[in-house]
């Protein structure tokens, strides 16, 4: 029995199961279509079955499918590096490749404990994170995660660090609010930055966790005191890279650059898995010796597959070619227009920026029953916890998108 994702199998239902794509449409066997409001977990944002990404994965297959990065290199890996650097923050020189964000998040953190002993620091092996952060299922991951049901079982043996709240009032948030959850960042770092190695945040927007956004403000300010008290700060942009906020980056946004991202869902368009975990040449020149021991010793078997590489750098392309930013500006509006619409005494906040809508219900009752209501009227939609939201790939035509929004908007206005 095949076992899933975030599901109690003993209450496991019938499933629908998909056998071909095209666009935003999921063909189901059944005979059923639906369009994808969700990009697949947010990573399939020029659709299914692309011709040029599909042609891109064919030409590298033809060549060789897999290769080890451990003693071999390859063109494609080289290359993806090569452009990841060129559009990314300046100072991020360098890019380390993994198989999946939540590892891409293990090796950020690694490089971010071993970076201090490698310069001469003891004890800087703590890590602050953010109230509802969520970055990824593995070990280390999960200890900067939120306690959530992600969590909740290995609750007793993570070695938690420090959670700090987001400042309130979302993007544009007064300076006296930011100043308020900055100051409480100050005071932590005061007092424990000898033990404290990296700050980690989603910049801007909080995905699992809630689709929390914040002001890019917090993001420069923070930005100054991990650099004044020695502290790296550490930006997780596997959910919000290429494009979904309205920016390449969500960095963008602050005008700041990390010590070190994360890339990683959109990295690949869905095409397979595959994470990158950028850092600059402070970060990677502490890690240069003569000796192992200052080495890096991570090393993925699929890390820079040659056909992930590949696929990504076609995706990157077509953002570029096809000037990308403008259809998620597009779709950004829509979300807007529409969910001025949308009445519910349910709808506790409406959320949204780039290519993300969230409507954040009283409680979880709310949404029981969703997934099939928006099935039968030809939608695939998956709320988590009380939150329904929508991040729709980019390709999506205005119909289809406003498709989505009338079944969101049907349902939350028969919520008495």
């Amino acid at each position: 029995m095949l076992w899933y994702p975030y599901t109690q199998m003993r209450q496991i239902s019938e499933l629908p199961k998909m056998v071909s794509g095209e666009g935003v449409i999921m063909h189901l066997e059944d005979g059923r279509s639906l369009i994808d409001g969700i990009s697949s977990w947010w990573a399939v944002i020029h659709g299914y079955n692309h011709p040029a990404l599909n042609a891109a994965l064919l030409t590298q297959a033809n060549k060789f499918a897999h290769v080890m990065l451990g003693g071999m290199t390859h063109n494609p890996a080289i290359d993806l590096a090569a452009k990841l650097v060129s559009i990314t923050p300046e100072g991020l020189n360098h890019v380390f490749f993994s198989d999946s964000g939540s590892i891409g998040v293990e090796v950020a953190l690694k490089m971010s404990i071993q970076y201090w002993k490698n310069i001469g620091y003891h004890g800087k092996s703590k890590i602050i994170s953010l109230r509802n952060g969520y970055h990824g299922d593995t070990f280390k991951a999960m200890e900067v995660s939120d306690d959530s049901d992600f969590t909740r079982a290995f609750s007793d043996v993570l070695r938690r660090g420090f959670i700090l709240d987001i400042p309130e009032g979302g993007f544009d948030a007064d300076a006296a609010v930011v100043k308020v959850a900055t100051d409480k960042l100050e005071a932590l770092l005061q007092r424990e930055h000898q033990n404290i190695a990296a700050f980690i945040v989603e910049p801007i927007v909080q995905c699992a966790g809630g689709f929390n956004i914040y002001s890019p403000l917090y993001l420069k300010m923070a930005r100054e005191l991990c650099t004044k008290y020695n502290v790296l700060f550490v930006f997780d942009e596997v959910a919000t890279g290429f494009g979904r906020t309205g920016k390449l980056f969500a960095a963008e946004h602050a005008d700041v650059t990390p010590d070190i991202m994360i890339l990683g869902k959109a990295l690949t368009a869905g095409y397979m898995g595959h994470a990158a975990t950028l850092a600059t040449s402070a970060v990677f020149d502490s890690f240069l010796g003569d000796n192992y021991e200052k080495a890096l010793m991570h090393g993925p078997t699929f890390m820079a597959n040659p056909l992930a590489c590949a696929v990504a750098l076609q995706s990157i392309s077509i953002i570029e070619e096809e000037r990308y930013l403008r259809k998620i500006e597009k779709i950004q509006s829509i979300i807007r227009e529409q969910f001025d619409t949308f009445t519910s005494p349910a709808i506790v906040a409406k959320r949204s920026i780039g290519a993300i809508g969230a409507l954040e219900m009283k409680d979880v009752a709310c949404l029981s029953g969703f997934r099939e209501f928006s099935q039968q009227h030809g939608v695939w939609l998956r709320p988590i916890g009380n939150v329904l939201y929508l991040m729709p790939p980019y390709i999506i035509s205005e119909k289809e998108l406003l498709t989505i929004l009338q079944v969101m908007r049907d349902w939350v206005q028969q919520i008495k």
